[in-house]
């Protein structure tokens, strides 16, 4: 499997977003994640472990297999990305018929109700696999999503349909050791081993895990649990939409012991964008 991954790094590049829509996928850093995986990681990897410990669209495990080819590069699947990409062909499939409904519409505007049910019979009666999230960017207003299918029918619809296939996602999970674990299983089985890194891009506190194969919110409980386990090597992302940071003074001022263990690290930042007129400061946060 290496070498047949080193041959076909030397014609291909890494993606730079994942192949299908996922809130919450680090595209618009994704170049500073490679610089400072680089920084961690010596070389082609030889000997390291890579975690990524939420592993969400797959998307930082994919570059961390393709610039560090020798190490072994772990992707906890907890959501079940590789399963909508398996079914991407259907997916496309499914788009195309909407899109032949859609397509004469106005863009970006409310859905009449008869169309809107024309399009829940195509959805209703088709063959194949159907991706509720991908469906939910076509057809819902603009960061909203749905977890199953069958809540589609109680949100108005919007004309937001991707105008083209995806294209298609070949060798996008080679060489990953794909995994769907809790973060309190998988951790504790590498804590103590040497050249191991861990990627971490939890959930927000308080917030419904939707991508994280969950309809349940990851609380001040789950959060105290993951900290348990963060040790450096580690790269962690936040947000100003979390509260990481204001987290890691507390441990400063009052967690001596644990701040041994987290302190000493290099942030970054970075203006993200939720849309044109909605923005908010991403940062990645590593230890050595």
């Amino acid at each position: 499997m290496e070498k047949l991954v080193a041959k076909s790094n030397q014609h291909n590049k890494p993606h730079s977003t994942a192949p299908l829509p996922f809130i919450g996928q680090k595209r618009q850093i994704i170049q500073v994640f490679r610089n400072t995986l680089d920084r961690i990681v010596p070389d082609d990897g030889q000997g390291w472990t890579i975690i990524d410990v939420f592993g969400g669209s797959g998307l930082l495990a994919h570059n961390a297999k393709y610039l560090k080819p020798k190490a072994r590069v772990i992707y906890n699947d907890f959501d079940n990305f590789s399963q909508r990409l398996y079914h991407l062909c259907d997916t496309n499939r499914l788009r195309q018929q909407l899109y032949a409904i859609l397509e004469p519409l106005p863009r970006a505007k409310r859905i009449d109700e008869p169309t809107k049910q024309k399009l829940l019979e195509i959805i209703q009666n088709f063959d194949g696999f159907v991706d509720c999230h991908s469906v939910s960017t076509w057809l819902l207003f603009s960061g909203n999503q749905i977890s199953h299918i069958d809540e589609l029918p109680k949100h108005e619809f919007y004309n937001t349909i991707r105008r083209s296939d995806y294209p298609t996602a070949d060798g996008y999970l080679d060489g990953l050791e794909i995994v769907s674990e809790s973060f309190e299983i998988l951790m504790p089985k590498f804590y103590h081993q040497d050249k191991t890194l861990f990627i971490l891009d939890p959930p927000y506190l308080r917030t419904k895990q939707e991508a994280y194969g969950l309809g349940e919110y990851f609380g001040m409980i789950q959060f105290l649990k993951l900290m348990k386990w963060v040790r450096p090597p580690y790269l962690f992302f936040s947000s100003t939409k979390s509260e990481f940071l204001s987290y890691l003074d507390y441990v400063k001022e009052y967690e001596p012991v644990m701040w041994e263990r987290l302190g000493g690290f290099e942030k970054l930042s970075f203006t993200s964008y939720v849309n044109k007129s909605s923005t908010y400061e991403d940062n990645m946060i590593f230890k050595i």
